[in-house]
């Protein structure tokens, strides 16, 4: 399965990380499925330790992930405005 993170909402600007689905089996039959975010995406997403986050499935090649609590922008960040 390849997912791709999308940054930004134009598609033609979007980087790709490969990333490996992790699988830890458990002894009672309680396996805990991983995907692990590459440093670029958390970083940029201002993610924070302990947040909740939603996944959806779009279809069986996408997932969407939705942040309900996001935190506002980042000090010293502007919003592009068009002219």
């Amino acid at each position: 399965m390849n997912l791709v993170y999308i940054l930004g909402p134009r598609k033609e600007t979007a980087m790709g990380y490969p990333t490996k689905v992790q699988l830890i089996r458990r002894r009672r039959g309680t396996n805990q499925w991983y995907i692990n975010f590459p440093t670029p995406i958390a970083e940029a997403m201002d993610f924070q330790k302990g947040e909740r986050v939603e996944w959806t499935i779009v279809d069986r090649r996408k997932l969407e992930l939705v942040r309900p609590q996001a935190p506002a922008r980042a000090d010293g960040v502007k919003k592009k405005t068009a002219r």
